[in-house]
């Protein structure tokens, strides 16, 4: 059993997929935490309830918002990113906690080899496939998935990033900033289901062009004004 551990899945208008995703994860018994808004009623109403199972309500607005929160209310050693779609490999979640005893986070990717997804679109793909390099070239990241936030880490080295995107540039600010900060990582190969039923919260374009933003403007604060991460 992974009692150091415990689950953080954002959870934002998702009624139709939430049950199923607790349902199937009941059998390994791991702390979970459903981050959401409070006026989410559909998706609160939704949540099937056990002894693992936590609700935390966030005071902010959006994806990173709902992720930062909540892993800062962690208890455990350990947190892992698992959506509430059932688009993720489960079996991924035994492979990152053997390694992330001896590094600071684990990360999958469905374009490492033998890894892949169902649910990846031409334009998705393209769109991390360019980010991803950005982050190898401007950062010297290993990460073939730089999107893709299926991931495993020690909740204290979370703590000490200081992450401040309230929306998805959290899926980038994380890996850059544990770069920056000489974090040890390893990055897997992990296949990617197509969600159960709803629709993505992902906008491509808007999403992607604010992501560019903030891959740029981290660039210049940490590599031409060679600005330190402000730990809390």
């Amino acid at each position: 059993m992974m009692n150091d551990l415990t689950l953080v899945i954002p959870a934002k208008k998702e009624s139709e997929t939430l049950p199923l995703v607790l349902e199937s994860l009941k059998k390994l018994k791991i702390k979970t935490i459903i981050s959401l808004k409070n006026d989410d009623l559909d998706t609160i109403n939704s949540i099937i309830q056990n002894k693992y199972v936590k609700v935390y309500f966030q005071s902010g607005n959006g994806y990173g918002n709902s992720l930062k929160e909540a892993i800062n209310f962690c208890e455990t050693k350990y947190f892992c990113i698992f959506n509430a779609d059932g688009s993720f490999e489960q079996k991924d979640l035994f492979k990152m906690y053997n390694l992330i005893k001896n590094n600071d986070f684990v990360y999958t990717s469905r374009y490492e080899k033998t890894g892949s997804s169902e649910d990846d679109t031409l334009i998705t793909f393209i769109g991390n496939k360019i980010f991803s390099k950005f982050g190898n070239i401007f950062f010297s990241l290993k990460i073939s998935d730089i999107l893709y936030t299926y991931l495993m880490g020690k909740t204290q080295s979370f703590k000490k990033l200081n992450i401040e995107s309230n929306d998805f540039r959290f899926c980038v600010e994380l890996p850059i900033k544990m770069q920056i900060s000489n974090m040890k990582y390893k990055c897997i190969p992990s296949y990617e289901y197509k969600r159960i039923a709803g629709k993505k919260k992902v906008s491509a374009f808007r999403d992607g062009f604010l992501i560019l933003l903030e891959m740029l403007k981290l660039f210049f604060i940490f590599k031409i004004f060679k600005k330190k991460i402000i730990k809390k």
